[in-house]
């Protein structure tokens, strides 16, 4: 449970390490840039200790699946970027399948 804790964790720095590189204007901006660089140097370092612990192929589909879920939400709430009826079925899929890899036993 402690690994998933990590992971959820691992996926919300890497979610606003994502934000900052938005933010960052090319790297432009001091402080997002480095937002981006702690973020993702954060979030891989608590992504290799779930690795210890939980199989590398549902471990990388639930921070992937939810990473680009929730990168989507914010584009929309935050950067006011467009979310068309087939985006948000996307979205959704994706969620759906990452529920599914949890529940066929890959994240105890």
């Amino acid at each position: 449970m402690n690994a998933l804790f990590t992971l959820l964790g691992a996926i919300a720095i890497e979610v606003c390490a994502t934000t900052c590189l938005k933010l960052s204007n090319g790297f432009t901006q001091p402080l997002p840039s480095l937002g981006v660089v702690a973020g993702y140097a954060t979030s891989f370092w608590l992504l290799s200790l779930v690795l210890k612990e939980l199989d590398v192929g549902v471990t990388y589909a639930v921070w992937a699946g939810l990473g680009t879920a929730l990168v989507a939400v914010i584009g929309f709430l935050v950067f006011k970027e467009s979310f068309t009826l087939f985006k948000a079925v996307s979205v959704l899929l994706i969620v759906v399948g990452v529920v599914g890899l949890n529940l066929s036993g890959g994240v105890q």
